[in-house]
C-alpha cells in the first residue's frame, strides 16, 4: 500500500488496522505529514501545526494497540481541529491579526473529547477571518485553494478542514455552522459534511446560545462523519443549549426501500448553476434507484429566505465583531470590517423580522417533513467562487443574474434559521472545472439517524468518494 493510500484510507478502516497491528499510526501519521508538507503551497490547509508532538503521540497510540491496552474511539488518527475552538496552551488565532498571539487557557468541549478519545491534533485548519466567511482566505494565513482547482476556493469557514481531507493531510476534521460553514467546504471539496440539530453538539460561549450556531464533523466516508459526530456529541455541563441524554449514532443502517423524498432545486428563491442542477438530478436518479419515491416539493419560500437569514447573522454576529471597529479596523480584512460595520447598524427590528420568517418557513418545511422522509436540495447553487472572493466588493452571477456576494451562492443558511433539522451535505459529482458539487439531505427536527441512514445507503451505491486514486485530486 502506497503512504498515498494510506492518506486517504477512511479514518475507520484504519482503526481496525491498528487494532488488527497490521498498520502502525505512526505509518499513518508519517504519511499524512509528508502529504502535508508536499501540497501546503499549493494549497494551504493549515495555519498553527504541531508535527512532533503528533509523532509522539502516534508513538504512544502504538505501543497501545501493540500492548493490548484500552484504545479510544480515534485513537492514533490524525485529526484536523479547526483554528477557531480552543486547546489549552495553544494558539488559537481564529485567521485574524488582531488575535494571532491569542494563547487558550482552556480547552472547548468538543477538543477536549476529541483528544481524550485518542485523536491526535496535528495541525489547525485554516478559516477566513473569524469564520465570517464562505471561502477561505485571511491577511494572517494567506488563501487556502481548492485542491480539485486550486482557482477556486474550497469554501468555508471550514474550508482549511475541507481542503485538508481532500488533499489527504487528516484523516477526519472538525467545522462549525453558522450559515453554512461545514456544508459549503464538505460541496466544494468533495468530502461529507455534518450539521446536527441545534444543542446536539457543544459549543463556546456565547455562540453556544445562537440557534443558527452548530459544532459537527467533517470527512471523506459517511461511517467516518458517524465516528467524529458521536465523539463531539452529548451533553455538557458547560453548555446550557446541549442536549440531553447524548445520541449514539450506529453505523449500520437498513435500506430506503419505500421512503418518501421531497426535492428543490430553488429552494425558491436561489439562481442554481446548471451544473449544479445536473448532478443533484444525478444524485436524485441514484435514490431512485434504492427504491425511494422523489418527488419535486414547493416550500413557498422565497427571497425573503436568505434576506433573513443575512438579518439575523448581521446583528448577532456582525455586531459582536462590530466591537473590534474602533480599535482594530485597520487589521481586519475588507470583508470582516464590512461585515462587522454591518452588524454595527443592524436593529432589533431586523432580528425579530428574521424570526417571524423563520416561524413562516416552518409553517410549510414541518408539515412537509411529516410527508417526506427527507428533503434534497443542492449544498451550492455554484460549485465555487474564485479563491481570492472579497465578498465586500466582488460580484457574482449565477445564469447571468446578481446574486449576494457572501451566501447568495450557497444554499446552507436556510437550514441554519431551520437549525433544529439535521443536515447532512454529500458528494453529488464535478463540475467541468473539477471543482465537486453536493447535495444536502435536510431530516425531521432532531431526526439525525434519517439523515445518515440517506446518506449511508447513496455513498454505497455510488461507491464512495475516494478509494481509488482516479477519483482523488491530482496535486
Amino acid at each position: 500500500m502506497s503512504d498515498l493510500d494510506l492518506c486517504y484510507m477512511p479514518a475507520s478502516e484504519a482503526l481496525k488496522r491498528f487494532r488488527a497491528k497490521k498498520l502502525s499510526p505512526i505509518e499513518l501519521m508519517e504519511a499524512v505529514i509528508a502529504r502535508a508538507e508536499a501540497t501546503k503551497d499549493k494549497v494551504n490547509a493549515f495555519t498553527n501545526t504541531h508535527f512532533d508532538e503528533a509523532m509522539a503521540l502516534a508513538k504512544k497510540a502504538e505501543a497501545k494497540y501493540a500492548k493490548g491496552r484500552k484504545t479510544g474511539a480515534l485513537e492514533g488518527l490524525p485529526v484536523g481541529i479547526k483554528d477557531e475552538s480552543y486547546i489549552k496552551g495553544k494558539p488559537t488565532t481564529g485567521g485574524s491579526l488582531i488575535t494571532r498571539d491569542f494563547v487558550a487557557d482552556a480547552t472547548s468541549t468538543m477538543n477536549e473529547r476529541i483528544m481524550e478519545a485518542g485523536g491526535i491534533v496535528h495541525a489547525r485548519t485554516a478559516t477566513p477571518e473569524f469564520s465570517c466567511a464562505a471561502y477561505t482566505w485571511s491577511r494572517l494565513w494567506g488563501v487556502t485553494r481548492n485542491p480539485w482547482n486550486t482557482k477556486f476556493t474550497p469554501g468555508g469557514s471550514s474550508g482549511g478542514s475541507g481542503a485538508s481531507l481532500a488533499s489527504g493531510t487528516s484523516s477526519i476534521a472538525t467545522g462549525s455552522d453558522i450559515g453554512g460553514s461545514i456544508r459549503i467546504p464538505a460541496s466544494a471539496c468533495g468530502v461529507v459534511g455534518y450539521k446536527p440539530p441545534y444543542g446536539r453538539n457543544p459549543d463556546d460561549p456565547p455562540f453556544n446560545l445562537d440557534f443558527y450556531c452548530h459544532t459537527g464533523p467533517l470527512a471523506r466516508t459517511v461511517e467516518d462523519a458517524i465516528l467524529l459526530q458521536n465523539v463531539m456529541t452529548g451533553p455538557s455541563p458547560l453548555d446550557i443549549a446541549s442536549l440531553r441524554p447524548k445520541l449514539t449514532l450506529p453505523t449500520r443502517f437498513k435500506p430506503i426501500k419505500g421512503w418518501k423524498i421531497g426535492y428543490s432545486m430553488g429552494l425558491g428563491g436561489f439562481e442554481v448553476d446548471p451544473e449544479v442542477v445536473k448532478n443533484t438530478k444525478k444524485a436524485l436518479d441514484v435514490f431512485r434507484s434504492l427504491g425511494a419515491e422523489v418527488e419535486e416539493v414547493d416550500l413557498g419560500w422565497g427571497p425573503e429566505v436568505l434576506e433573513a437569514g443575512l438579518a439575523y447573522l448581521n446583528h448577532l454576529f456582525g455586531a459582536f465583531l462590530s466591537k473590534l471597529l474602533p480599535d482594530h479596523a485597520d487589521e481586519m480584512t475588507t470583508y470582516a470590517r464590512k461585515f462587522a460595520e454591518e452588524g454595527a447598524g443592524s436593529k432589533a427590528t431586523d432580528f425579530v423580522g428574521s424570526l417571524e420568517v423563520a416561524g413562516r418557513m416552518y409553517m410549510t418545511l414541518g408539515p412537509l417533513l411529516e410527508e417526506y422522509n427527507v428533503l434534497i436540495c443542492p449544498t451550492t447553487a455554484l460549485p465555487s467562487v474564485p479563491a481570492d472572493h472579497d465578498q465586500s466588493k466582488d460580484e457574482i452571477r449565477i445564469n447571468g443574474k446578481i446574486v449576494n456576494p457572501s451566501l447568495g451562492w450557497v444554499m446552507t443558511t436556510p437550514f441554519n434559521t431551520m437549525s433544529r433539522c439535521p443536515v447532512l451535505s454529500v458528494p453529488s459529482g464535478h463540475a467541468k472545472n473539477g471543482v465537486p458539487t453536493g447535495i444536502q439531505i435536510v431530516g425531521r427536527t432532531y431526526s439525525d439517524e434519517d439523515v445518515f441512514r440517506a446518506g449511508m445507503a447513496y455513498e454505497k451505491a455510488v461507491g464512495g468518494w475516494y478509494g481509488e486514486k482516479a477519483r482523488r485530486p491530482k496535486l
